[in-house]
């Protein structure tokens, strides 16, 4: 079975003009379109913007909740390709230390952070896989550490003859020590390290709106553990007559499972 997976923090719809919203989420359509990426697992939709995604990404559907719970706040909102993906089973935990409480915030992150995830099969190959996609904090190195452990932690109840795909913007820089927690203690594989070739590889991913290099470093990750192999990798750095699609570039990741 091969895979595309891609991990893209949009960007909520919080910037004035030229990098508003209603400017940028068809320049993300033309993104994922011309990818033809088969996942997308998303970082910071609002729920107005999962909505625009839906009605503009004609070819998939999403699954995601509202970190403050419903349609409330930001979502991990992960899009899959309708004809080829069917869902199993799927569920929401919040990055905490009481998991399964809706929007709770234990570890003095400076706001509420979840992870949701699917369980798919492939409709044409037969195959399962799992994909979870999160968000960590951008302040509280503590609370992406633990983030990333109640992350391993929940993992560990998956069935473990199948594969799992992490995305997420971990808004930290791989060898940290949130990076090791998932290397370590999670027995998760980079993709970076893996890939058969990388793309753009001297490019950072958080552009920031205005850093065509990405700035320092990767901030957005793909992992895995299971039976795969990894093709190529590939940091997308579209700009359009000057303008960036998001403040953050998306890694799209060729697997072969």
């Amino acid at each position: 079975m091969n895979l595309r997976i891609m991990t893209y923090n949009v960007r909520n719809d919080c910037d004035p003009p030229p990098n508003s919203w209603e400017e940028r989420k068809e320049l993300i359509r033309d993104l994922i379109v011309r990818e033809s990426t088969d996942i997308i697992g998303t970082q910071e939709c609002k729920f107005n913007q999962v909505q625009d995604l839906d009605y503009l990404l004609e070819d998939y559907n999403w699954i995601g909740l509202g970190r403050e719970g419903g349609s409330k706040s930001e979502f991990m909102a992960i899009f899959y390709k309708k004809s080829r993906f069917e869902v199993i089973e799927y569920d929401h935990f919040w990055l905490s230390d009481t998991p399964n409480v809706v929007a709770s915030s234990t570890w003095g992150n400076d706001c509420t952070r979840m992870a949701t995830w699917i369980r798919f099969l492939d409709k044409e190959t037969n195959q399962s896989f799992y994909h979870l996609n999160t968000h960590l904090d951008h302040i509280s190195e503590n609370a992406r550490v633990k983030g990333a452990e109640l992350i391993v932690k929940q993992s560990d109840a998956f069935d473990s003859s199948i594969p799992l795909f992490i995305t997420g913007d971990f808004n930290t820089l791989a060898e940290t020590d949130t990076h090791q927690a998932f290397l370590k203690k999670g027995n998760f594989i980079d993709t970076w390290g893996t890939a058969s070739e990388r793309m753009n590889e001297e490019l950072g991913s958080f552009n920031n709106f205005n850093d065509p290099t990405g700035g320092e470093g990767r901030i957005d990750w793909i992992l895995y553990r299971g039976d795969v192999k990894v093709g190529t990798l590939k940091i997308v750095n579209d700009q359009v007559d000057g303008r960036f699609p998001s403040d953050h570039f998306p890694i799209i990741v060729d697997f072969e499972v």
